[in-house]
């Protein structure tokens, strides 16, 4: 393992649907994605995958939908009366967020929709998606005592990126 638990991570990607190849996101026009070994803050495939790469290397990693996002589960599909959805200008694959049972907000997502009732989705837009991840790893640090602790990445100088308050660091 080329990176232990605790080391400040930060990569350069492009993230695509591994079957269609379709582009789903990228860093190209910001800065790299920072994360900290160990903490769980990126999907376990891909993570375990980079803690295998060195400073400067370059890497494709295609990650099944059990080590992304996990399978599609029919489950996760709720029907609600449509009056629950007043004001809203709904549509198919419309983002809404919610509350989850332990009362932190999710994503769901408009499955359908007709008079009486809307079908919402509860699954991560990417479940059931295998993932390939074209990655670069740009530079690695041991965290600080405080980002070992909080787990949160601290904001650093970008140098001619413009900093932190730029956004896209992965410091927020």
């Amino acid at each position: 393992m080329a990176f232990e638990n605790n080391t400040v991570v930060a990569f350069a990607y492009e993230l695509k649907d591994a079957q269609t190849k379709e582009v789903i996101d990228s860093s190209a026009s910001g800065y790299p994605l920072e994360f900290i070994t160990g903490k769980g803050h990126i999907i376990p495939g891909l993570e375990s995958e980079i803690l295998k790469m060195n400073i400067g290397d370059s890497a494709t990693v295609v990650v099944t939908a059990e080590e992304a996002y996990g399978v599609y589960n029919e489950e996760a599909l709720k029907t609600y009366p449509a009056e629950q959805f007043a004001g809203i200008e709904l549509a198919v694959g419309l983002p809404l967020y919610g509350q989850a049972d332990d009362g932190s907000t999710v994503q769901v997502t408009v499955k359908a929709f007709n008079d009486a009732e809307v079908t919402i989705d509860y699954n991560h837009p990417l479940a059931g998606k295998a993932l390939e991840f074209a990655v670069t790893i740009e530079s690695a640090r041991e965290a600080s005592a405080e980002e070992a602790m909080t787990g949160k990445v601290q904001c650093a100088d970008h140098g001619s990126k413009g900093g932190c308050g730029t956004g896209g660091c992965g410091c927020h």
